[in-house]
């Protein structure tokens, strides 16, 4: 495995931590997660809240600079895709979208005890390889 290759951990919250998770990241109903979180220096992300900030931003600015513009903005339009993603949190940790190998190990260990509880219902880890990762969807 190459020393060069990043990580990221993703989230798949059940429903009413979700939301809480989404409005109100100091809701005690999630303190066991933001606990871990901070301890090392990670931060989560709403995926449907990141598609819906990439659509304003293009809107903003322009979107034919934008390549996923439309398939983004079809997403967050789709009531099924909507309620996949608003459930769904990417994992940032010391404000890197991918982190090191041993960054991602430690926060996956320390996750592990809530997946399957009642705050946490799956954990996913990716990582920058491309042969890993499924390609941008053509305009």
């Amino acid at each position: 495995m190459s020393d060069d290759l990043k990580f990221q951990l993703r989230l798949t919250l059940n429903e009413g931590f979700a939301q809480a998770a989404r409005s109100d990241l100091g809701s005690p109903s999630i303190a066991p997660l933001t606990d871990i979180l901070n301890w090392h220096d990670a931060v989560m992300k709403c995926q449907f809240d990141a598609f819906a900030d990439y659509v304003r931003d293009a809107e903003a600015n322009g979107a034919e600079s934008y390549p996923l513009y439309q398939w983004t903005k079809q997403t967050i339009e789709d009531p099924a895709k909507q309620a996949k993603y608003t459930k769904s949190f990417t994992l940032y940790v010391g404000g890197q979208e991918v982190y090191e190998k041993d960054k991602a190990d430690a926060l996956e260990r320390a996750l592990k005890p809530l997946v399957g509880g009642p705050i946490v219902a799956r954990m996913f880890r990716y990582d920058t390889d491309p042969a890993h990762n499924p390609q941008p969807p053509r305009r």
